[in-house]
Order: C-alpha cells, then sequence, then structure tokens
C-alpha cells in the first residue's frame, strides 16, 4: 500500500506546510523583556511550551528576522505572559510591527524588573539558558525563576490562522494516556 499524500508527492511549498501545521492548537503568549533604556519590549508568540520540570525550562522560538528577539537576548532574561481568552486585542498589539506596542497595555514589573502584563492567565520569568538554530528561527531555552499568580480563567488559543474560544468548561481526559504529559496536574483539566 502507497503512503498518502494529499498533494500527490513528497514536494510541499511554505503555505501548505503552514496550512498544515494550522491544524495542531496552541496557545498565544507574549515574550516580555526590557532593553537598555529600561523600555519594555514584546513580541506575540505561538512557539512556547513548557520542556522540563526538572530543572524547570520553557522553549520558545522568535523569528530570526524579529527586531524583539534580540534586545531580549542582549538582556538574557524575559517574562512569558500567557494569554488568556479576554486578550485578544492584547495578541493583535504584540503580533504586529510597532514601536511602542505597551502604550494601550496595561502592565508591571516583576521581581526583576521585566513587563508582566496584567490579566494573563499566569506568567513566568525566566533566564536565557541557551540559544539553538531552528531554522528560520532560533530555539530559545529558557530557565524559571518566577510564577506568577494562576488566574481561573480559559486560554486564549490560536487555531486555523485565528482566535479560537474553548466552549466546554471541563476537559476529562484519560488519566492512562496522560500520565507522562508534561502539564497534567491529575484530576480532569490540563493544559
Amino acid at each position: 500500500m502507497a503512503p498518502l499524500s494529499p498533494y500527490g508527492s513528497d514536494d510541499f511549498d511554505s503555505r501548505q506546510f503552514r496550512t498544515a501545521m494550522g491544524q495542531f492548537c496552541t496557545g498565544i503568549t507574549v515574550i516580555t523583556s526590557i532593553d537598555a533604556d529600561d523600555e519594555p519590549v514584546g513580541f506575540a508568540c505561538q512557539s512556547f511550551a513548557a520542556l522540563s520540570l526538572d530543572p524547570p525550562l520553557v522553549v520558545f522560538c522568535p523569528m530570526k528576522t524579529s527586531r524583539t528577539w534580540p534586545v531580549i537576548a542582549e538582556r538574557g532574561a524575559f517574562v512569558v505572559n500567557i494569554l488568556s481568552n479576554k486578550q485578544q486585542s492584547v495578541s493583535a498589539v504584540f503580533g504586529a510591527p510597532g514601536k511602542d506596542k505597551f502604550a494601550s497595555v496595561e502592565w508591571d514589573r516583576s521581581p526583576e524588573g521585566m513587563p508582566v502584563i496584567r490579566n494573563s492567565l499566569t506568567w513566568v520569568e525566566c533566564t536565557v539558558e541557551n540559544v539553538n538554530d531552528g531554522g528560520d528561527h532560533d530555539v530559545v531555552i529558557g530557565r524559571a525563576n518566577v510564577l506568577g499568580e494562576v488566574l481561573q480563567d480559559k486560554p486564549l488559543l490560536f487555531y486555523r490562522g485565528g482566535y479560537l474560544s474553548t466552549e466546554h468548561p471541563r476537559v476529562t481526559p484519560a488519566q492512562e494516556e496522560l500520565d507522562n504529559f508534561l502539564t497534567w496536574t491529575g484530576g480532569d483539566t490540563w493544559l
């Protein structure tokens, strides 16, 4: 039996790859830091995940063409702001080009002075541990140093090129299949 190929061959372009990867639902974060003049900087990022519990590591992947990522890399510290479903406008601001993205966003400083966006589901203050090549992106590994308060709200999700909300108040996964998921907390909720 021949392998299935929706495009008739193993050749595909970046648009087809983006469409295929758009079938995977992700959360939306805003990665923030402070520049050399003590001004806040940040960008929207959907390529974020928890990487390790011991040590506590996260991973995100900024585009190599990003103007904000080099500023964050130079600082060596950042905050991951995990957006709630009520923060579509925040995602839009940080996902678009522009200078003063913080002008329309309420924020506070973390213990190390990094920007924490108000009303995010939670936030994690990190230091850069390692940066690796990932094609047209960098793969950044950060060590979590401080955790923010966790709000009881729903996440802002991205799916097939648009925002998605969770319709069901509870998710009931099968325990056996999810025991090894990094973010599994037991009970009937998981991220």
